[in-house]
């Protein structure tokens, strides 16, 4: 046999060659998905909350929860509060501003609490299939506390709540330069203007 023959120089010859074998799919790397900071705050407070169900005595399933177990779990939130709320002894007790320090407790900001009822509802109703009617942090009794709470911080700060109010949107700008006042206009503006209308 010459080099060049053999099987392989009758193949290259007359058939085609055989298709490359397909590249085999390899999934792409999974890399973990980057949560917002909403999400990732979500996520831990939930577990906080499902801690404290867990510790709780006797321990709590979340089915069983009610909304006085929410408020519990707002109250016992508290020792962790970085918020100055002057008792109505106090001297300081409705100043925004006191001059010293006082012996008064540090409490979690009604602001904080607001915020993350509203992180844990949402969390539960994700794991509920977004059921509110079973929502514990959803019920009445949680809502009617925190008005309290946002209340009574208001008086003891010297701080009024005040709703912020919402801005009003500006129609988006066009391109286009501002539309000419009609015909009549000008005539109506140029005779109030010079002091009356026809005599």
């Amino acid at each position: 046999m010459e080099p060049g023959e053999g099987p392989s120089s009758s193949s290259a010859a007359g058939d085609p060659p055989p298709p490359p074998p397909p590249p085999q799919a390899q999934p792409p790397p999974q890399q973990p998905a980057v949560l917002s900071r909403y999400e990732s705050q979500k996520r831990r407070d939930w577990k906080t909350f499902l801690q404290y169900l867990k510790n709780h005595r006797p321990p709590l399933a979340l089915e069983r929860c009610s909304g006085a177990h929410v408020i519990e779990f707002l109250k016992y939130l508290d020792q962790f509060g970085k918020t100055k709320v002057h008792i109505s002894g106090c001297t300081f007790f409705g100043q925004s501003k006191p001059p010293s320090s006082c012996a008064c407790p540090l409490r979690q900001a009604w602001g904080s609490l607001d915020a993350l009822i509203g992180r844990l509802r949402a969390a539960h109703e994700e794991e509920s299939g977004g059921n509110q009617e079973s929502n514990p942090l959803a019920a009445r009794a949680v809502r009617i506390y925190l008005r309290e709470v946002r209340d009574a911080q208001a008086e003891a700060r010297g701080i009024p709540y005040q709703k912020k109010k919402k801005k009003k949107r500006k129609p988006p700008s066009s391109s286009f330069p501002p539309a000419t006042p009609t015909s009549t206009a000008p005539d109506k503006l140029s005779s109030d203007a010079s002091g009356g209308g026809s005599s």
